[in-house]
C-alpha cells in the first residue's frame, strides 16, 4: 500500500482499552513490513488538532497479544519509518501509593526494568551502548502534565514505573519489595518501548492512568476492575491525549534525537554491508562509509 503522502511526526501508542483516537480524520491504515517483523496492526493515519498522526493499538486489534509478545521493535521500527519524532504512550498501571488514587494519573520520570524475555535492542550484531538516565523525554511529559492540569484530573509528576514481565500480576511479597524501593506505580508496557524509542531517537513520554493499588493494599487485582477504571477515565485520557498533541510543535528541538551520537564502538571496518541495510533507518547518519 502506498503511504499517506504527510509524514506523521507525532504518533500515539495506545494501552490496554485505547484502541482509537477520538475525533481523528482517518485518511488510511498502513501496513508496514520491518526487520523485526509486523507491528502489532496498521497503523492508522489521520488529522488531529490540526496535524498528522499515527495511531498504533499497542496490543493489536482485539487486544491480540499479551505484553510479554507485543512486537515492540517492529511497532518502533514502523513508526520511525513513517516520519515520526515523537510518541504519545498511554498505559495502565497499577499504583505503589496511598496518595496515587485509583483512576489517577502520572507522569512518571524513572523505570526500573522487571522483564525477561524482551529483546532489548534493535542492534543484535552491532555493539551500541545507549545513555538512558533519564528514560522519558522531559519535553513531552511537561506537555502531558500541562494537559492533564488543563483537564482538571489528578495528575503527578514524576514517579518510577516498575515494569514487570507479566502477564500474571505481582504476588504481595513482589508488591511490598517494589514500595521498599521506593517505586511509585507498576506495569507491564514501559520498557522495552521508552528504550527503542531512545535508540531510533524518538522523543517518548507515557500517560500512565492507575487503576487499582496492586496488591501490597490487601485487596485483589483483577483484570477486570483494572478495565473498568480504564474505562471510567478513558474521557479523561482523550482529552489529555488531544491536549498533548495540540502543544506539540514540530519545531521543538530534543537530545532525545540525538540520542546515539557517538554510542556505536564496533569499528567501521566490522560494520557488514547487511548491518548497513538492516540499521540504516535508525544508524545511517553515524555509520562512516
Amino acid at each position: 500500500m502506498k503511504p499517506y503522502t504527510d509524514k506523521a511526526h507525532i504518533a500515539v501508542i495506545g494501552g490496554s482499552g485505547l484502541y482509537s483516537l477520538e475525533g481523528m480524520q482517518m485518511k488510511e491504515s498502513i501496513q508496514v513490513d520491518t526487520p523485526y517483523g509486523k507491528p502489532s496492526g496498521g497503523i492508522r493515519i489521520g488529522q488531529l488538532e490540526g496535524k498528522t498522526i499515527a495511531f498504533l493499538a499497542r496490543h493489536g486489534e482485539g487486544h491480540r497479544f499479551n505484553p510479554t509478545h507485543v512486537p515492540y521493535r517492529a511497532n518502533i521500527y514502523a513508526l520511525k519509518s513513517l516520519g515520526v519524532r515523537r510518541i504519545l504512550a498511554v498505559s495502565a498501571v497499577g499504583s505503589l501509593r496511598l496518595e496515587i488514587k485509583p483512576c489517577d494519573f502520572v507522569v512518571p520520570d524513572q523505570v526500573i526494568d522487571r522483564t525477561r524475555q524482551r529483546p532489548l535492542t534493535f542492534f543484535d550484531d552491532l555493539a551500541v551502548h545507549l545513555p538512558f538516565a533519564d528514560p522519558f523525554c522531559p519535553q513531552l511529559s511537561r506537555l502531558y502534565v500541562e494537559s492533564a492540569t488543563k483537564a482538571g484530573v489528578t495528575i503527578h509528576e514524576g514517579g518510577t514505573y516498575v515494569c514487570i514481565e507479566g502477564p500474571a500480576f505481582s504476588t504481595k511479597a513482589e508488591s511490598r519489595l517494589y514500595r521498599s524501593w521506593e517505586a511509585d506505580i507498576i506495569g507491564m508496557t514501559c520498557l522495552p518501548e521508552a528504550r527503542l524509542a531512545r535508540e531510533a531517537e524518538m522523543c517518548y513520554a507515557t500517560l500512565a492512568a492507575s487503576t487499582d493499588y496492586d496488591v501490597w493494599h490487601e485487596e485483589p487485582v483483577t483484570t477486570e476492575i483494572v478495565l473498568a477504571n480504564f474505562a471510567r477515565n478513558l474521557d479523561n485520557i482523550r482529552k489529555i491525549v488531544r491536549e498533548a498533541i495540540s502543544k506539540v510543535s514540530d519545531e521543538t528541538e530534543c537530545c532525545c534525537q540525538q540520542a546515539l551520537r557517538g554510542t556505536l564502538i564496533t569499528a567501521s571496518s566490522a560494520v557488514t554491508d547487511s548491518d548497513r541495510e538492516r540499521y540504516g533507518l535508525l544508524l545511517g547518519r553515524y555509520l562512516k562509509a
